[in-house]
């Protein structure tokens, strides 16, 4: 048996035709939902970037317990366990945060792995002299900071499309394909940042739509933040910019889908195409994300799944996944026993025939919103103080995205946390949590949608019973995950326990 996951890194569910968005060219996902099974109910957990990698390792939330930051020492990371148990796992990515400080052992994990350069603000030609921005540059383009003058000088040295980061990644990820296809039992990571921000996508891809991406002198780098009364127009251009890079995802993504066909792979080849999160480009008058409330274009992730043993095809799922549950899939497939700690469920039997594997799903950012799900209903709970206290880190691995914990942030290392049931008897570092920019769920406050009534989010709902269900789910769910106890004072619900 073998597996190939295909990960996308901020793919707007939003933005693909096999989610409703039939305007942006992406014949390749229409054709994925011929050859696998479609959900349609899948959400993020662990919020952003690295935290949604150690789900995908650990197969539990990490949310709650802290930030961005690299495996712990007591994590059971599935890749590691499939290499230990006889199943060759290959990583190529060209997602630069593994090679941060914040994401440094991830990788390590596999038995081989490759990373191709040049992603965002990677660190990767060396240029003394800043790259100035272009004439008429406007917005991040335009900004005078090393890291996106490093983003410019990065760009010059792909100019053509076989030397961009994302061609040279699958062109990796197919060369291990073709040269292990005759070979059983391994597992291929193949991950792309792309369609992430900054946009940068080869000319022919813009040139599938009819729009004149020179207007805004190719302005392709959303901030982070609320809409200012002076972006409203670059809404539209930054949504046709996506999905000229989401058009280039999708052309990647066939040439491995031409790869399996030509080589009969779908007798013998789990197929798992995915992302961490989505992106918002004006929706809910906000960019990006993790500075405001996950809504549904952030949070709703799209999933597409082919099980050879099931061998179903062309049908959607409408029961609740989330990313803790393609570890437990991923070992249940090659039938490796599922780690204790793992609260991730396989989904053979949802992707066979819909079986429900939870009634609820939490979802957050360390110190944001508590979010929790149950598929209709979707109830954010705001920190009820506006300090966001109290708030600790539990880790043995201090660092943040690029850098250690400062050393003013070691100073609050207030002791060593007795073990909670997952750290394997281990006392961690328990240290006060720092504010930071994205700790603005208080300012925002409790919020509760329908999302099938309303999917789009635009109107919550007063309803204090379903508001009372929906925080009897969530403190449900946060004792399975074995929240630190602040957290219930955090949020105000210690009555619920």
């Amino acid at each position: 048996m073998k597996a190939i996951m295909v990960m996308f890194d901020s793919l707007n569910r939003h933005m693909l035709p096999p989610y409703g968005a039939d305007w942006v060219h992406a014949p390749n996902f229409k054709r994925l939902t011929e050859k696998t099974v479609t959900f349609d109910r899948a959400f993020v957990g662990s919020m952003p970037c690295m935290p949604a990698r150690r789900e995908l390792h650990t197969g539990r939330y990490n949310f709650l317990h802290r930030s961005w930051g690299p495996i712990e020492p007591f994590d059971d990371s599935t890749p590691e366990i499939l290499k230990n148990n006889g199943v060759y796992t290959h990583l190529v990515t060209d997602h630069y945060h593994y090679w941060e400080e914040g994401g440094c052992n991830y990788h390590t994990r596999y038995n081989t792995f490759e990373f191709e350069r040049g992603q965002e603000g990677d660190h990767w030609i060396g240029q003394v002299k800043d790259e100035p921005a272009k004439p008429g540059a406007i917005g991040r383009n335009a900004e005078p900071n090393r890291w996106h003058a490093q983003d410019r000088i990065n760009r010059k040295f792909m100019q053509n499309e076989e030397d961009h980061y994302q061609a040279r990644t699958f062109a990796k990820g197919l060369d291990f394909i073709e040269r292990n296809k005759e070979e059983d039992n391994w597992f291929l990571h193949l991950e792309t940042f792309d369609p992430h921000e900054p946009y940068f996508v080869p000319r022919k891809y813009k040139d599938l739509y009819d729009w004149d991406f020179d207007k805004y002198h190719n302005h392709d780098w959303p901030r982070y933040g609320k809409v200012e009364e002076d972006e409203k127009e670059l809404i539209e251009h930054l949504r046709y910019t996506n999905a000229a890079l989401t058009s280039m995802c999708d052309a990647y993504l066939g040439k491995v889908l031409d790869m399996m066909d030509a080589n009969d792979m779908w007798q013998d080849t789990m197929l798992i195409v995915n992302t961490d999160h989505g992106f918002l480009l004006g929706e809910h008058d906000h960019w990006a994300k993790c500075v405001m409330p996950f809504w549904s274009e952030v949070a709703q992730t799209p999933l597409f799944i082919w099980d050879p043993r099931v061998g179903k095809a062309g049908e959607r799922r409408q029961s609740l996944v989330q990313t803790i549950d393609l570890p437990a899939t991923l070992l249940d497939y090659f039938g490796v026993e599922r780690p204790a700690d793992m609260q991730g469920v396989p989904l053979k039997e949802t992707t066979a025939n819909d079986t429900p594997v939870r009634e609820a799903g939490l979802f957050g950012l360390h110190g944001g919103h508590v979010n929790v799900t149950d598929g209709r209903y979707v109830y954010m709970r705001a920190p009820v103080k506006e300090d966001n206290t109290p708030l600790f880190e539990y880790t043995h691995m201090p660092t943040h995205m690029r850098r250690t914990f400062s050393v003013d942030e070691m100073r609050k290392i207030t002791c060593l946390a007795e073990p909670f049931p997952f750290t394997k008897g281990c006392k961690t570092m328990k240290i006060e949590k720092q504010p930071g920019k994205w700790a603005t769920a208080y300012d925002f406050g409790h919020l509760l949608y329908d999302i099938n009534e309303d999917p789009k989010q635009e109107n919550t709902l007063n309803d204090r019973d379903i508001e009372e269900r929906m925080i009897r789910l969530m403190v449900g769910e946060m004792k399975k995950n074995d929240a630190p106890a602040e957290q219930y004072e955090r949020l105000g619900v210690r009555d619920y326990l």
